[in-house]
């Protein structure tokens, strides 16, 4: 592939090679979602936003002590373009990796990781089990209660939204709305009627 861009389909049987959890397939959909969508916000191309969401996790199952680290190397293997593994590495930042976030697809990445799955946990919890009924609201009011999705770094989707100049109670929304793209695929359509 050196030099070219990859397709989606080239994305998704890399990450299947890596990753056989249906968990972190739907987190994959999930920040590929979202990715999408900031990308068409933003009037940027989604589909280089939305491959890079879906790969960001690539070496997490199989190799998560060295995670962004074998990322970097297998995506280099594999002829990916620079500004793709950077992107991908990027989200890292200060948790396992030095890149620091500068574009706004980086910055966008690092921002809604861990944020979709504060949202994930928090549609879980409603009575419909969907993204497609909820608000940001639903999500703010865990927001401080550290034991409800006490995997999820707060402090990492606070610095995100700094990156970006924009509300907590802006990026919960936008996370939300990319995610009801998926909410079929990533298991969150629910029962909006209920």
């Amino acid at each position: 592939m050196a030099g070219t861009k990859p397709t989606r389909e080239e994305a998704v049987e890399l990450f299947r090679k890596y990753n056989r959890t249906d968990s972190l397939w739907k987190h994959a959909l999930s920040v590929e979602a979202v990715m999408r969508y900031m990308a068409r916000k933003h009037g940027e191309d989604q589909e280089m936003w939305g491959i890079i969401g879906l790969i960001h996790d690539l070496d997490y199952e199989m190799f998560p002590e060295q995670h962004c680290t074998m990322t970097e190397k297998i995506l280099k293997e594999e002829g990916w373009p620079e500004d793709y593994v950077r992107a991908v590495i990027s989200h890292g930042y200060g948790i396992c990796s030095d890149t620091e976030p500068l574009s706004l697809l980086e910055k966008t990445l690092f921002a809604i990781d861990e944020l979709t799955g504060l949202v994930t946990t928090s549609a879980l919890v409603r009575p419909t089990r969907s993204v497609l009924d909820m608000e940001a609201r639903s999500v703010l009011k865990k927001w401080n209660d550290r034991r409800f999705a006490a995997g999820v770094d707060r402090g990492v989707i606070e610095r995100g939204a700094a990156m970006l100049g924009v509300e907590l109670n802006d990026l919960i929304t936008d996370t939300i709305m990319g995610m009801r793209e998926a909410a079929e695929e990533i298991g969150l359509k629910g029962n909006p009627a209920a």
